[in-house]
């Protein structure tokens, strides 16, 4: 039996090494601040409160069901991957909150790095990092840190400070913190802070300089599959912590997804990251990849069964993958009078597919390797209609495992696995066998091409909207409201004038 720690909330999962079954688990929902607009953060210190209390409260569960926790042989550890923590050795205490990967207070930052390097590319370091320079990656978040927080700042100076994305902070606090907690991260979570070499699988001396990092502050980087310490604590102490993976990579593992690859630069906006490395003595495995936020509300899509025509672009933060436009914002397209919110979450779900079919359009033509089916997991694929309507944009088969923590089983299977703990073999023909459900097109092709193309023209419309320029009131003057009353008609024109805002009401019964 393994156990695997895997945050958006914070869970515990423990599996059954023969069957891959799914034998208990606990779960504690993480609390998210917004101090200002665009800036999402989470304390550390709950995120390992909570993770005590589900390594406590699930091994009680283990002992009603009269299972013997000493069964267990290894942790896993899987986590958001981007997201940035910088804590004091000395003391273990966080310097800041984490910062959370979708956090968008690095957008300036952004931009004084991407004009200081030749011809202003984003794809400057694309080449090392596999990664357009953009918010979403750990280096501009860690760089913020320095710039704007006098403590980590002064930790840094006075050679305290350790730097770290989730999982790193996880196995420190776990074995042992400041006493002799190990500082180490795993490939997959390294290779999404862009001070990572993806090809000599190490810290890069000129990615750190680029940043201005020190690299003392960073952790070690060891492979997804071996011992990196023991549980130092709790009702698991003396287990070993012998799997670390990011938490898209551990689906792919999860996923029995072993076939091995080099590294592939995406021509179409994906990015290229280091899927895993099982064993010291393993080889990289590389994938291409897209990132993306957007969970709608799948029962208000099903009442409706159709968009009517409404095309939605989840553009919150700027559009990630394939595109990497930090100015676009979300948009919404084809209202009619007949439009409802069914519509609406109809369309947040089409928009899901839609996005999924660009990126795999844009792998098919970076790897040339056309896709034959879509192997999918997480919580959003238990929706039957969700999976229907991707097969359907797909025009390819859909395909989902019956147990959805496939996430949490690669974290259990790449510690089961590792070298010294060697109870769980991932070669040829031992893997266990996953049952699944498959999701065949049911539209033609043709209305699945014209429904593409409406979405790809929003996305169009979606763009530029945003501009870091602030606005300037003619004369100093400070916009104000004036409370206009009026009748609307087809004809109704408007005018807008400057250092004014108008807000136009509409009176119904006229």
């Amino acid at each position: 039996m393994f156990a695997g720690f895997s945050l958006t909330s914070v869970s515990l999962q423990v599996f059954n090494a023969r069957t891959a079954e799914l034998i208990s688990h606990h779960q504690v929902e993480i609390n998210q601040s917004f101090p200002k607009e665009g800036w999402v953060e989470e304390d550390p210190k709950e995120i390992m409160w909570s993770v005590y209390e589900c390594m406590e409260r699930t091994c009680e569960k283990l002992r009603q069901l009269n299972v013997d926790v000493s069964n267990i042989k290894a942790v896993g550890v899987t986590n958001q991957r981007e997201t940035t923590l910088v804590w004091d050795k000395e003391t273990g205490e966080p310097l800041y909150n984490a910062i959370v990967w979708l956090d968008l207070r690095t957008q300036s930052t952004v931009e004084e790095l991407i004009n200081k390097n030749p011809g202003r590319s984003k794809n400057h370091l694309r080449q090392k990092t596999g990664l357009p320079i953009s918010t979403y990656f750990s280096a501009v978040k860690l760089r913020w840190l320095l710039d704007n927080v006098d403590e980590v700042h002064e930790a840094v100076l006075s050679k305290r400070a350790l730097f770290g994305t989730v999982d790193s902070w996880i196995i420190w606090c776990l074995t042992g913190g400041r006493s002799g907690g190990v500082h180490i991260t795993d490939v997959s979570n390294a290779s999404r802070t862009m001070l990572f070499n993806i090809h000599s699988l190490d810290w890069d001396p000129e990615l750190c300089r680029y940043f201005d990092i020190p690299m003392e502050i960073l952790p070690n980087v060891r492979s997804s599959s071996e011992i990196y310490g023991w549980m130092n604590s709790g009702s698991l102490s003396g287990v070993p912590i012998s799997g670390c993976l990011g938490d898209q990579s551990a689906a792919l593992v999860g996923q029995m997804c072993f076939d091995e690859g080099q590294p592939l630069m995406s021509h179409h906006g994906l990015l290229t990251t280091v899927a895993y490395k099982l064993g010291k003595d393993g080889p990289a495995c590389y994938a291409l990849e897209v990132c993306d936020n957007l969970t709608p509300n799948l029962t208000l899509a099903a009442a409706a069964g159709t968009s009517y025509g409404c095309y939605f672009v989840p553009a919150f933060s700027g559009l990630y993958a394939p595109y990497w436009e930090p100015s676009a914002r979300g948009i919404i397209c084809g209202l009619t009078q007949f439009t409802n919110r069914s519509h609406l979450a109809f369309a947040a779900l089409e928009a899901v597919c839609f996005q999924t079919r660009e990126i795999l359009d844009a792998m098919n033509q970076d790897s040339g390797v056309p896709l034959t089916q879509l192997r999918v997991d997480g919580g959003m694929t238990g929706n039957r209609l969700l999976m229907q309507l991707q097969a359907d944009i797909l025009c390819i088969p859909v395909v989902r495992p019956t147990m959805s923590e496939t996430t949490a089983l690669g974290a259990a299977m790449a510690a089961g696995a590792a070298e010294e703990v060697g109870v769980w073999d991932l070669g040829p023909g031992q893997l266990p066998h996953l049952t699944s459900e498959k999701y065949e097109p049911q539209i033609n092709p043709e209305e699945s091409e014209f429904r593409f193309a409406r979405w790809k023209k929003a996305v169009q419309k979606a763009m530029n909207w945003e501009t870091t320029e602030p606005c300037s009131h003619r004369n100093g003057m400070q916009p104000q409201i004036i409370s206009v009353q009026m009748c609307l008609t087809p004809n109704t024109k408007f005018k807008v004038f400057a250092g004014h805002k108008i807000r136009f009401c509409r009176d119904d019964s006229t």
